[in-house]
């Protein structure tokens, strides 16, 4: 890996659900971008994520709290 790489591949996000069922998606780097993995949270559980030479995104569905180098972000579930 490339020394101004590191940045980018170091980031990591917490990601905590506050509804059963937040879906968690990874997202490819590179120039196709492709679903690579995806987790299932339920109601209090978190997961931690790292940004990595394969991940360049990551997609959050449902109702979670999202903590991140840069602050802080919920998303919210379809009403």
């Amino acid at each position: 890996m490339e020394e101004n790489n590191k940045a980018v591949t170091n980031d990591y996000v917490v990601i905590k659900a506050k509804e059963d069922g937040v879906h968690v998606i990874g997202l490819t780097r590179g120039s196709d971008t492709r679903f690579h993995h995806s987790e299932k949270l339920d109601k209090g559980e978190v997961m931690i994520a790292q940004f990595t030479e394969h991940t360049s995104a990551i997609k959050i569905r449902g109702n979670a709290l999202i903590k991140t180098h840069y602050g802080d972000v919920e998303s919210e579930g379809k009403k």
